[in-house]
């Protein structure tokens, strides 16, 4: 099996329905296994899996086990290769799932990958970034990011400066859309399923780094995402108040006093292509 795709779903019935279709028109030539997580939704998604998607292996989770719990659950289940994160919000393009693949088969040193993803109109989406700072989340959440300093910590933070048109080894990628190496796996572990949402996939990508694995970002492969942000001219205040927006605080938190004090691990792995030279203690939790 060359790949396990894994797509997690909370209330995302009708996204999840284009996902699958998309993955289906898209014909890709590999052995793969469609995995479909449902974290507990109660608007009748099993039902529309079952239906319309036979083929489509589902696993119903008793409850909400957040982002890193509910994809944990896939990932055990995956025979591939390869395991795929995917959000029900990405289409996939003709030929991607396959340039994914050619590419960690040729660079037996990656053990986490991911496509660029664009916006609908296909401008640009940010999915690649360097590891945050302590300001980084305020900076994003409050009138504080309008400040000249803090646009420039943010541009630093999206790689706004960047060559995007040849594969780049940068800090984290954005779990949308991730490929993960068996073999990596096996030596990273799971999700850390401590993070309910946000962050999982900055602490994900800091630990395949610390294990000696390349972290690549793939602009020659392109995915949709149709993620939204939350409005630049949404009250502040309510951004913060919301549910999301103290989770989002909650996993920086834990995040930053997860690695307070410790250095960025790319920067001890080789950067050129080479066989991954730095390994350290490592989760083997699989």
């Amino acid at each position: 099996m060359d790949l396990s795709i894994i797509i997690l779903n909370y209330k995302s019935r009708g996204l999840l329905k284009e996902c699958l279709r998309a993955i289906r028109w898209a014909r890709p030539q590999l052995s793969l296994e469609i995995i479909v997580v449902d974290n507990a939704s109660g608007d009748g998604t099993p039902e529309m899996v079952r239906r319309e998607f036979p083929d489509v292996r589902l696993i119903e989770s008793d409850r909400n086990r957040g982002y890193a719990g509910g994809n944990n659950l896939g990932i055990r289940a995956a025979t591939g290769r390869y395991a795929m994160i995917m959000n029900p919000d990405i289409i996939v393009n003709e030929g991607s799932l396959e340039g994914l693949v050619a590419h960690l088969d040729a660079h037996p040193e990656i053990g986490l990958i991911a496509p660029k993803l664009t916006n609908p109109d296909r401008s640009l989406q940010y999915s690649c970034y360097r590891f945050p700072t302590l300001g980084i989340p305020f900076y994003r959440r409050t009138p504080i990011g309008r400040l000249p300093f803090a646009r420039r910590a943010e541009a630093h933070y999206l790689m706004t400066d960047a060559d995007r048109s040849a594969p780049l080894e940068v800090d984290w990628l954005l779990g949308g859309a991730v490929v993960a190496r068996r073999e990596a796996l096996e030596r990273v572990g799971l999700l850390d399923e401590r993070f309910f949402l946000y962050f999982d996939d900055v602490d994900w990508s800091r630990r395949f780094w610390e294990a000696g694995w390349k972290v690549v970002y793939l602009p020659s492969v392109s995915m949709v995402h149709f993620h939204q942000r939350a409005s630049a001219e949404a009250r502040w205040w309510a951004i913060m108040g919301s549910k999301t927006g103290r989770i989002h605080l909650l996993s920086a938190a834990k995040y930053f006093s997860k690695y307070r004090g410790q250095p960025n691990p790319r920067l001890s792995t080789t950067t050129d292509y080479g066989l991954p030279t730095t390994a350290r203690a490592v989760d083997r939790s699989l």
